[in-house]
Order: C-alpha cells, then structure tokens, then sequence
C-alpha cells in the first residue's frame, strides 16, 4: 500500500456513505515513521454530529427489529472480510500508528475480527430468564440500550473499534464511533465493511475529531451509553459528562501495572513476559507491565538477561517485516517520554540500556526512541508511579511475598498485574491479593475475547470482550405474570 492512497474518500462515514465538511478543523494524519502527512481529514461540525446521531436513531430500531440469528450473521460475515483483507487493513493501522507490520499483522485487525466472530456467535443466545413464583412467574427481556457512542484510543485503532462495536451490535444497538484524531483511518474501513456485511446504513458510524466531538457526542440527549478507551484525567471528564444525563458507561483507562517474578519463576520465560509487557507497540500499551519486581536472590541474572536480549531489538521502518520496535505515535509522544526518561535519573534511577533517540539518517525526521531500562527503582519515584506510556521498563527489587503484594498494590491504578513463579498455590494466592481486573500467571498482556478485560480502581469501569460485555451494552426488562386474581384492602 503506497502511502498515496490511504486518503480516505471524506473524513466521516454517516449513513452507510462517505460525507465530508470541510468547515471542520483540519486533522492531519501523519505518519510517525516519516514524520509525513499522508492524509487529511476534517473534525465533525455540529451538522456532522447530528447526521450521525440521526442516522444511528434510525438505523437502532431497524436492526433491533431483525432476529438476533440475523445480526450475528452480519457480524460473522464482517469477520471473515477483516481476515481476507488482513494485509491491506494492516499496512493501512502500520501507516496509521507507526506500529511494526509484524505486530498488525498479527494483533490488530485479526483481534478485531475475533471479536466480531465471538459477538456474532453468541448474539442468539443473548436470552432472558423465568423467575417461578408459585402460580404466578416473572420473565426477563435483554434489550439493547439504544444509540452508543464509542470514543477510541491512537494504540489499537481497528481492535478497539471492533472490542465496542461488536458487542454493541450484537445486543441490537446503533454506535457511534469517534477515533483518536491521531489515528483516524482504519474505523473508516470497518464502516465500510460492517456495511458490505450487511448492516444497515447508519448502524455504525465514524465521526472525526477533537476532544470537543466526542464532548458534544457525550452530552446529546439521543446517546444512552459511551464507551470510552483512554486516559484517567479523560475518563474523569467523559465519565463526569456521561453522569449529567444518567448514561451507561464503559471505561477502559491507564495503568501502571505490576510483573512480579519470585526467586523460583522461569527466567527466560519471565524475561520474555517483561519484553512484551514493556516493549511491544513500543510500550504504548495500557496494560504494560512496567513496574517489574524482581526478587533479590535473581535480580542480577534476570537484568543481565534482560538487557543481551533487549540489545537484539531491530529498530527500524515499520514496514519492513524484519522492524521489532517502531517509531512512538507523535513527536509529543516521544517527547513526553524522554521527559519521564530525565527525570528517572534525575531522582536516582539507574539506566543500563537505551534512554534516547536512534542516530542516523532514516530516524531523522521521525519518532523513534530506544527500548529503556532502568533498575535501582524505588516505589516513590515518579517513573514508578505515573504512566509513560512508552517504552521504559522499571525494575524494582523485592525479598518477601507480603512485602510485594503491598508495594504492587500501592498505586492509584489497576488494570493489569502478572507473577511469575513455579509454585502453584503461591501463583493463585498472589493473584487472589492483587487489585487488578486483568492477571496473568507465568505470562502476559494475552487478551483473547473471551476473556474479560478492564480494570479496578482508576483505571476503569465495566468490562470490555466476553459475556460480561453483554452486560455493558443492554439492559433487563422485568415482567411480573399474575395468574389469578388481585386483592385490595378496600
């Protein structure tokens, strides 16, 4: 895919057809790798918003009305789409993001896929129940909410566009979509392709923009629920917009997420896990490992280990199969980062690998930075406790169990925690003691969809993939079946 032709037809998708208005802000794509803009796009005026809003209206009552067989089918059939065109639809997130092809190709669209496939399996037999009450009985309905509007992330584009439309869809709603300015191409293509499987116009649709779209889509009468991936101090403002008119919400938020790796784990397989968990996508992942404990007795060893094989990483253009590490989102991002970078020494952390910014030509004009490793951390340090959202790895030495779980749980966060060890009943107990919503033992950062996934405390509400979704995104209708009589006192 050259990088010509990924300027989409209009910068919205409302109705089952491309609209543009070009009054909205200018939004310019740009790729990280170049520093190139390789598309233009335009923010939702107040008439996109509300074409939009309509459409979703009109389009709910339409699909809701099919039987739920029916929708699945829609969904499946847009699932097997993604797959066909997996390559195109990857080149497109790599152009997007900066992400390695040999992570899209592997972790984006197919995850938006799987998604779709398992949503669409189970739409059927999203069911009621029956509640026997002696002669008498009361039946449940499962109802969609209505009209969600989904407000995404720049990480993961495409999956977190399928991760909300696709339970959206199944329990018979509308949604909404507003990506990331950072990233707005590929939702285009998943309109696109919802609609080639079917869906009626105005089912799913793409609005561009700024934080101010996704503040008016949040706060129209018409939206029953929002359904946000991003930030705390955004989740705080959307949440809050979301409450003034008593709206459904998912959140899924930031983390600062402990690996904990005891004396008796596996170590390459441990070192393996605080690769992935810190590295991949080039840290930009909410639910990254990057507070790594290490118990003292192996804590040499494992930094040994981790930084021979952390110096294997090829950095490099995103587009070459062989490229391990991309380029950050934005230069603010990779700014912000070798921020958090100075401060770490500043207050004392050791650095022993990376900490700055490839040389040479082909890093000239982009976003690239080094894989980072810091040891010597301690919990008060304020790469310890703040979210980089980047590729920066803190390790932090431990001795006891009780010890760790403490320190692990110190935080305002909890997304995600993983621990590693041999010791089977210790790997539940820890587990058990951790406050996060999504845990590994003896591996991490694999979300299959049918798996839940969020987090506790401030890094969210509600769970995304799964049946637990279904909760999230319709709502029980009580009815209570009187088979005699009705008695009053007068």
């Amino acid at each position: 895919m050259s990088m010509r032709n990924v300027q989409p037809t209009a910068s919205h998708f409302i109705d089952g057809q491309y609209v543009e208005d070009k009054a909205g802000e200018v939004i310019n794509c740009v790729y990280a790798a170049t520093g190139e803009t390789i598309a233009t796009l335009h923010s939702a005026t107040p008439a996109i918003i509300d074409q939009a809003l309509a459409a979703a209206v009109k389009a709910q009552k339409e699909w809701a009305a099919l039987l739920p067989v029916q929708r699945g089918r829609v969904l499946r059939k847009a699932a097997d789409i993604i797959r066909e065109r997996n390559q195109a639809l990857s080149e497109l997130e790599t152009l997007d993001t900066g992400k390695p092809i040999q992570e899209t190709l592997v972790a984006d669209a197919t995850s938006g896929a799987d998604a779709l496939e398992y949503f669409g399996g189970i739409a059927a037999s999203i069911t009621g129940e029956t509640v026997p009450l002696g002669e008498d009985f009361v039946y449940t309905i499962r109802e969609p909410l209505g009209v969600c509007v989904g407000i995404g992330a720049w990480n993961y584009p495409t999956q977190i566009a399928c991760w909300k439309a696709a339970p959206a869809l199944a329990c018979g709603n509308a949604m909404v979509f507003k990506p990331s300015e950072i990233t707005p191409l590929g939702a285009l293509k998943l309109a696109e392709i919802l609609m080639e499987a079917g869906a009626p116009a105005g089912l799913f649709n793409v609005v561009q923009g700024y934080g101010d779209v996704g503040a008016s889509l949040i706060g129209d009468k018409r939206v029953d629920k929002v359904s946000l991936t991003g930030s705390v101090p955004t989740g705080r403002k959307v949440y809050a917009a979301a409450a003034e008119g008593i709206r459904h919400v998912t959140m899924e938020l930031g983390g600062k997420s402990p690996l904990i790796v005891f004396d008796d784990a596996d170590i390459d397989n441990a070192v393996s896990a605080a690769i992935n968990a810190n590295f991949y996508s080039t840290g930009q992942i909410c639910s990254n490992g990057t507070r790594v404990f290490v118990h003292r007795d192996i804590r040499a060893d494992f930094v040994k280990r981790l930084v021979e094989r952390t110096k294997l990483a090829v950095i490099g253009d995103p587009m070459d199969p062989q490229t391990q590490i991309g380029p950050m989102v934005t230069a603010a991002q990779r700014e912000k980062v070798l921020g958090y970078i100075a401060t770490g020494k500043a207050e004392g952390a050791k650095l022993v690998l990376g900490g700055g910014v490839p040389q040479g030509e082909q890093f000239a004009n982009a976003n690239y930075i080094e894989p980072t490793i810091f040891e010597g951390v301690t919990d008060d340090m304020t790469i310890a406790r703040e979210e980089i959202f980047g590729p920066v790895l803190s390790v932090l030495e431990f001795s006891g169990e009780a010890e760790v779980i403490e320190r692990a749980n110190a935080t305002e966060f909890g997304l995600a925690a993983g621990v590693f060890t041999s010791d089977l009943q210790r790997g539940h107990r820890v587990v058990a003691k951790l406050q996060a919503g999504t845990c590994w033992i003896n591996t991490y950062n694999l979300t299959p969809v049918e798996a839940p996934f969020g987090g506790v405390k401030m890094s969210g509400v509600g769970r995304e993939n799964s049946r637990a979704a279904i909760e999230h995104y319709s709502q029980i209708k009580s009815v209570y079946v009187a088979m005699g009589g009705v008695e009053a006192p007068y």
